[in-house]
């Protein structure tokens, strides 16, 4: 479980002085629930978050512990460091909008034959309870030839989740090379 601290003051020179620390400022927020302005180690956080194997995960912050998704990160423009990250309380009972990642597994057919394998969507919206959240959406590309596409309505949607994104919408595809 990944533990983070409270950040007592949320000003500009304290959130500076975390920050050259080594500590990621981050915001913990949900629907019903006060918002938690907390801070972790930076190389923890992003060490835990990629060994991560579910969507959700659990975090201690105080005396508190929250299961919570990545909402939204931003990035130093330079240095392409992490500054700052949203967190989400999933809560099992609330229905709420979450973008699942789309992860692609094997070799497509059309790669030999010149093509350019192109991911249009690598997250896509769906709205459902925090417990039925699904981890990702696995697409196997291995009969995709030149020309041919996986769109929203191909994909295997599991029971009590709604897809907000247009059924006819290409989510990866084999392009001809130029």
């Amino acid at each position: 479980m990944l533990e983070g601290i409270v950040r007592e003051s949320i000003g500009k020179k304290s959130a500076k002085a975390l920050k050259r620390d080594g500590y990621l400022i981050a915001n913990i927020y949900a629907k019903g629930l006060e918002n938690v302005n907390a801070a972790f180690k930076t190389n923890e956080f992003i060490k835990f978050v990629r060994d991560k194997e579910n969507l959700a995960f659990d975090i201690k912050v105080g005396a508190n512990t929250y299961k919570v998704v990545v909402e939204e990160y931003q990035k130093h423009p330079v240095t392409n460091m992490i500054t700052h990250v949203d967190l989400r309380v999933v809560l099992d009972d609330l229905v709420s909008k979450y973008y699942i990642p789309v992860k692609v597994t094997g070799i497509a057919k059309g790669l030999k034959n010149k093509g350019v394998l192109v991911q249009s969507k690598r997250r896509l919206p769906v709205q459902c309870a925090g417990k039925d959240l699904p981890n990702a959406f696995v697409l196997d590309v291995t009969e995709l030839d030149t020309g041919d596409s996986i769109l929203v309505r191909d994909i295997q949607i599991p029971q009590n989740v709604t897809m907000l994104e247009s059924a006819s919408v290409a989510v990866v595809g084999v392009l001809t090379a130029k």
